[in-house]
């Protein structure tokens, strides 16, 4: 028996792509309530940015806005090769009512078929393929094999730490063993062996002769083969006798295997990466000396915390030991359940661990930075809880991480190694700088290991403020040349090159560095440079500095900062708020209006201008400066209609979910109140 659930991938000389057939379907489709974006560009690189092409076309062609869409975006465009085959399933998004889009995109066009995700899900377009009686695919059929694939490899349960996975049926484990039983490919291996070790149910055979190939084709790179995700857990399972010589030799990317399967030898390595600071290892580490050595997950946390600090180990240390005993005194949360449900064990916990005087400082320190956002959120949920008791344990725990919040945080930091989004994220943060944060920062640009980024981020907020200090270009003086003439992208942050910084400090100060790094910046070389020169005008203005910049502004080149550099500059020199000099230049010749809205918004507040090269529509930071101009009486109405469309559309009211960090629901109320309160404005717009 033959069951058809695709079609075989190969296609005939002179048919047609897969893109080709779905396109012209696509372009039959919309009606009634419904419609269909074109096909993708790199523009519409987000859901986010499908919501605004929808509304643009809207807008457009005269459609009516509750009118339900579905589209696809670039991402979501890699499930073609360039031949245009389709390689995975293909992400089909939408925006209105659910059912309507579902109506309007039906089963598919012939030969494929459409899963339908859910009101919570997007829709996935795939080829129908043949299956047989056991519901196993062609060997040969390359879409009826990743299907296959992709459906053994959905686990039923995923938590934080680890997923379940349905049995296999006796034919499915058959067939998958039946493709590594040839000779050793070890790019195919990859596919299989997954399903297989997932379930524990690699042989030692199959490993046995992986493993050489593993080890002859890929030494010293042994994690460039991805099936080692595979083999190593299935190797520490059959103790295998070379499994720690591969294990050291992978390092701390092993910690995760090492963690599943605790011993004494594994609680060695495991300690040894930990110490270095590696997350993933001190979270392995706890797992492990847990399981072995003592069962109290508070008390286990507790003494690797000060083995941590005994040993200088790095302070994100202590925030990954902080994960993983959160994690252990939680039912850890289903991914699949909403961010509300799932996560409240999580952060109740951090504030918990956050007061627990059985912890060290240290441990506390990191609970009390993980839970600063967190902790109105918890508030919240505590409210919504139906045992009144347990809810009034969590508002208690609440308060008393309220209490000693302060003096927890009190000279401490971000990690400045991290994403730099997250960096960007906390910047709302440090719009008023209290004398332990200026302490902290500028012990960090004293520090010879903080790196280019952490300089960056600590500089501009000194120098924003201020509060930096000859000591703190003194400190930066030596490391100028060697490490900070070096390219470093600031285009999506909030503050600007670390040189051009340095540069403006030297030269506030009158210090005689300053001539020795101008003399740098006139150079042509490095390339890179170049775009941003003209932003170190800033430091000591003058006027013949304010005629270059502007003509800079005006002659229509790439701003990568130069309006905000100029009115920074100008607002200097005429004692005056920046935001006045930016709202004179409003339909001004030459001055092209997304910058200058950028700019009024990024000057609301001098002491921390934001550099970013657009207004961020997920950013705390942006959403409170869009508020200020709005409401600022001081304003012109055209200046303040420029903050109020910026804080329309922010993703604060819009897409609360991708604000960060997140939102409270009584924040997100408040700011749905604060744009009714003003719809009259909105209206006259």
């Amino acid at each position: 028996m033959v069951v058809l659930v695709g079609l075989n991938t190969n296609r005939p000389a002179g048919q047609q792509s897969d893109l080709s057939r779905i396109k012209a379907w696509w372009r039959t489709l919309g009606g009634d309530r419904f419609a269909v974006l074109p096909p993708p560009t790199r523009g519409r690189y987000t859901q986010s940015d499908g919501h605004e092409d929808a509304a643009e076309m809207f807008a457009t062609r005269g459609i009516a806005t509750d009118t339900s869409f579905a589209y696809w975006h670039w991402q979501s465009h890699d499930a073609f090769a360039r031949s245009g085959e389709l390689t995975g399933a293909l992400y089909l998004h939408w925006g209105g009512d659910h059912a309507t889009v579902a109506a309007g995109l039906g089963d598919g066009p012939p030969g494929y078929r459409i899963f339908n995700g859910g009101p919570r899900g997007a829709f996935q377009l795939d080829r129908v393929t043949v299956v047989d009686a056991d519901g196993l695919p062609d060997p040969e059929d390359d879409a009826g094999v990743r299907q296959f694939l992709a459906r053994v490899e959905e686990p039923r349960h995923r938590t934080a730490r680890s997923s379940e996975y349905d049995p296999l049926t006796a034919a499915e484990e058959r067939w998958l063993h039946d493709r590594l039983s040839g000779p050793v490919d070890l790019d195919a291996a990859v596919r299989f062996a997954a399903p297989l070790e997932h379930r524990r149910a690699l042989t030692p055979d199959e490993t046995a002769r992986l493993l050489p190939a593993w080890r002859g084709t890929y030494a010293g790179r042994l994690t460039a083969w991805r099936g080692w995700r595979s083999v190593l857990p299935a190797l520490l399972r059959q103790e295998h006798p070379e499994v720690w010589e591969v294990a050291a030799e992978l390092g701390a990317q092993a910690a995760y295997a090492l963690a599943e399967h605790p011993s004494p030898r594994s609680l060695e390595l495991l300690r040894a990466w930990a110490l270095t600071g590696d997350d993933g290892a001190v979270r392995g580490w706890f797992r492990a000396h847990h399981a072995l050595r003592e069962p109290d997950p508070v008390r286990a946390a507790a003494a690797l915390s000060e083995e941590l600090t005994a040993h200088a180990a790095p302070e994100t240390a202590q925030t990954g030991l902080l994960r993983a005993l959160r994690e252990a005194v939680t039912d850890e949360p289903d991914t699949r359940r909403s961010p509300a449900e799932a996560f409240f064990p999580l952060l109740l916990a951090t504030i918990r661990c956050a007061t627990d005087d059985r912890l060290p400082r240290p441990l506390r320190v990191a609970a009390a930075t993980a839970a600063a956002d967190p902790a109105g959120r918890v508030r919240e949920a505590a409210g919504r809880l139906t045992d009144a008791a347990e809810a009034a344990d969590a508002l208690a725990a609440v308060e008393r991480y309220e209490t000693v919040r302060d003096d927890l945080l009190a000279g401490t930091g971000p990690d400045l190694t991290g994403y730099e989004g997250g960096l960007g994220d906390i910047y709302h943060r440090y719009r008023a700088l209290s004398p332990a944060d200026v302490r902290w920062l500028r012990d960090r640009l004293a520090d010879p290991s903080t790196g280019v980024q952490g300089i960056a981020f600590c500089l501009e907020l000194l120098h924003a403020h201020g509060e930096a200090a000859e000591a703190d270009l003194v400190a930066l003086l030596p490391r100028w040349k060697k490490e900070l003439t070096k390219q470093y992208r600031t285009t999506y942050t909030e503050w600007r090159h670390p040189l051009v910084t340095l540069t403006c400090l030297a030269q506030d100060l009158g210090h005689p560095a300053a001539e020795a790094m101008l003399a740098w910046w006139a150079k042509p070389k490095p390339l890179w440079k170049e775009p941003v020169r003209l932003l170190t005008h800033l430091g000591a203005p003058d006027e013949e500095k304010a005629a270059e910049l502007w003509e800079f502004v005006v002659s229509g080149g790439h701003d990568t900062g130069h309006l905000m550099t100029w009115v920074l500059l100008r607002a200097r020199l005429d004692g005056t708020h920046p935001l006045h000099v930016a709202e004179k230049l409003i339909d001004e010749p030459g001055i092209r209006a997304y910058v200058l809205h950028r700019v009024l918004i990024g000057v609301a507040d001098p002491a921390q201008p934001l550099w970013h090269y657009a207004i961020d529509p997920r950013s705390h930071s942006w959403w409170h400066r869009a508020q200020e101009v709005a409401d600022d009486e001081r304003l012109s109405a055209a200046a303040r209609a420029i903050g109020l469309k910026a804080a329309r559309e922010h993703y604060v009211t819009r897409y609360p979910d991708q604000v960060r960090p997140a939102l409270a629901e009584g924040e997100v109320k408040t700011a749905h109140a604060w744009l009714e309160a003003r719809a009259d404005r909105t209206a006259a717009d």
